[in-house]
């Protein structure tokens, strides 16, 4: 940062914070990739394997279905991650700097807050064959009397899924851009190029776009290896008949026949391929259009993308509308006592949904609670512990390093967590509070850094400088100048971490062994019921818990610095 801060500086236990971050990182990443490794070729001593063998593999091929859930997860996943793409550009492109962008920017925040389980519980609640949706239009516009014997959810096709996905995907890219916007030139680049002739959305993608894409790249390729191995999601969204990988693994892995541990250890491996494939995919694409692109660029066209972008800002209206009814169909279930059909709302309300929450879902909930505080606070401790190391250092980030900090993100889930359950049965962990913890730090701490890496790198240095001059320690400067301007940051971020430990499923099953619930994994547990009243109520909380996180980090940094005026207008 400055002088004073350089590598001659005392750092004490800093200097061994960044090292420690990346062995929390990636050592149970490599770790667990080993420990599915191993197995899926034969070796796993503790059931019997004791030799090299590819019976895993032949097993796994010769499994019914293997290569049809392959293709489901492959086109799942890269339809949900170009539709949610395509919709964050061309929404952007139509309407950057308008009021609808900011109100849009408003919505999406607490929509990205929302887990992808209670997303995808309030989408089944919409498309149920009684659900809200038919409801509506019936009978007037569809003429069922009755609920229709039809099922609009669970589908064979995906498509379902596919559509919770973007519903939850498109938020998270749209933050993302507007984090890169702040980044790169990009009003006084769209003046110039509507100075030339250009219209709005054309000028945004020919001019704007590419410096945007390279900082949202990374995030990019998270989406499209999370899509590819969501789990959760598509337990509630895909039918038994037409299941993805993903939903394959955890079937072998909890059957009874410990023989097929050896086959979802193969299938870990496969769906780490599967993730490589959809990646490798989604690069050859990028090249094709930026080729494409290149001559669009060339050939000096004023206009061609106003209509596209149009259609792609009111597709984007539309999935935030299927959002907030998703959210409004679980609050409604939660409190409804008599609903019949067609009624398009209840004819009766009631709490007694929620009268038995303490014995039904108060364990599940203050599990919840405690993991996502716990997680959050140790990632906050470890991220803000190597951006001071990073400043007193005179480091600058690189590339390479970010590439580092999305390794849990972009490897799947279910390829590394099987191999880490081994390793913690081996360790004699699995089921533990630490266990449970940690495999939530796992993806808590790669968000948090990406929401105050930011922040703290723009911290204008002439503040700390000051303080040096006067005598302050650098510790003094750290607690008494930076932490106190980041106050809204580290607020963000705690919201952030507690969010995304919330909707944690696979990490609980694997490190809780069953032994430890939350709601989450309650939810998705319950889901299979057909009990839409207690579903809503799990759902309900699971959606509250992340969005009062959100709503005490816009509140509590004003009332702490109420009686500074100057730090309450920065604020």
């Amino acid at each position: 940062m400055m002088e004073a801060t350089r590598p001659g500086q005392r750092r004490g236990w800093l200097r061994f914070a960044p090292a420690v971050t990346l062995l929390l990182f990636l050592g149970p990443v490599g770790a667990g990739l080993v420990g599915a490794v191993l197995p899926a070729f034969g070796y796993l001593p503790a059931l019997g394997g004791d030799g090299p063998s590819l019976d895993p593999w032949r097993r796994l091929a010769a499994y019914p279905g293997t290569g049809s859930a392959v293709g489901m997860s492959l086109w799942t996943g890269l339809a949900a991650a170009t539709l949610s793409f395509t919709l964050t550009t061309g929404f952007a492109a139509a309407c950057h700097g308008t009021r609808l962008f900011r109100r849009m920017q408003r919505l999406f925040a607490p929509l990205l807050a929302v887990p992808h389980a209670a997303f995808a519980l309030g989408l089944a609640f919409l498309l149920a064959p009684s659900g809200w949706l038919l409801r509506v239009l019936s009978p007037w516009a569809t003429g069922y009397q009755w609920p229709p014997d039809i099922a609009l959810s669970p589908d064979p096709y995906g498509l379902n899924l596919i559509l919770a996905l973007v519903v939850k995907e498109t938020p998270f890219l749209f933050l993302m851009t507007l984090g890169a916007l702040a980044q790169v030139p990009a009003d006084r680049t769209l003046a110039v190029a509507r100075g030339l002739g250009y219209g709005r959305a054309t000028a945004w993608i020919k001019a704007v776009l590419p410096l945007v894409y390279r900082q949202i790249r990374l995030p990019i390729l998270a989406v499209v290896a999370f899509s590819v191995s969501v789990v959760d999601v598509a337990l509630l969204l895909t039918g038994s008949t037409s299941p993805t990988l993903a939903i394959l693994i955890m079937r072998w892995a909890n059957d009874p026949d410990l023989a097929f541990q050896f086959v979802a250890a193969a299938g870990a491996c496969l769906q780490l391929g599967v993730a490589l494939a959809a990646i490798l995919a989604w690069t050859g694409g990028e090249r094709l259009v930026a080729r494409l692109g290149r001559r669009w660029v060339m050939d000096g066209a004023r206009g061609g993308a106003e209509g596209a972008a149009r259609i792609a800002t009111a597709l984007t209206v539309a999935v935030a509308g299927v959002g907030v009814a998703a959210l409004a169909a679980m609050g409604v279930w939660s409190v409804a006592r008599r609903w019949r059909w067609p009624d398009a709302l209840p004819s009766e309300w009631s709490l007694g949904n929620w009268a038995g929450f303490s014995g039904m879902a108060g364990g599940p909930a203050a599990t919840t609670l405690i993991v996502g505080l716990v997680a959050a606070v140790i990632g906050l401790v470890l991220v803000l512990a190597c951006l001071e190391a990073e400043d007193r250092a005179g480091r600058r980030p690189t590339s390479r390093a970010l590439w580092l900090l999305y390794t849990p993100l972009i490897v799947p889930q279910v390829a590394f967590l099987f191999g880490a359950q081994v390793l913690l049965l081996g360790l004699g962990l699995e089921g533990t509070w630490g266990a449970l913890i940690w495999a939530h730090l796992l993806f808590v701490l790669p968000y948090m850094f990406l929401s105050l890496s930011e922040p703290f790198r723009r911290l204008d240095p002439r503040y700390a400088r000051g303080a040096l001059c006067l005598g302050a320690g650098p510790n003094r400067v750290f607690w008494r100048i930076k932490l106190p301007m980041l106050t809204r940051a580290v607020a963000i971020a705690l919201a952030v971490g507690f969010a995304v430990s919330v909707g944690e499923y696979l990490p609980t099953v694997f490190a809780g062994g069953g032994r430890i619930t939350t709601l989450t994994t309650e939810a998705v547990a319950r889901a299979g019921g057909g009990d839409f009243r207690v579903i809503g109520v799990f759902a309900v909380l699971q959606a509250a818990l992340p969005l009062i996180g959100f709503l005490l980090a816009s509140i509590l940094p004003g009332w702490l610095h109420r009686h500074r005026r100057g730090m309450r207008e920065g604020l």
